[in-house]
């Protein structure tokens, strides 16, 4: 049964390909939604698709690419849908 995932990922995560590289994870993992940089200096992201998948992609997002450095996520767990059919960054 598919769920929804939220996120925002702290640290140093802007300027370092975090977007990019969070969304072909999420295309790798067939899940659904978007990512985009907020003025804050956080990555925000919010993910559909199986709870395998969306764990996967919390998993990934603890480290993220190479040259990120995250230091905490604010996660949360959804079981109502927002209806994605793709995904895409912001």
């Amino acid at each position: 049964m598919p769920e929804r995932l939220h996120m925002v990922i702290k640290g140093r995560v802007q300027g370092v390909g975090f977007r990019y590289s969070a969304y072909r994870q999420a295309q790798s993992l067939g899940l659904v939604g978007w990512v985009r940089n907020r003025s804050d200096g956080t990555v925000e992201a919010e993910f559909e698709g199986t709870r395998g998948a969306l764990d996967s992609m919390l998993d990934w997002a603890k480290e993220g690419p190479p040259l990120a450095r995250v230091i905490g996520i604010d996660a949360s767990r959804y079981e109502d849908l927002s209806g994605y059919s793709d995904i895409e960054i912001r």
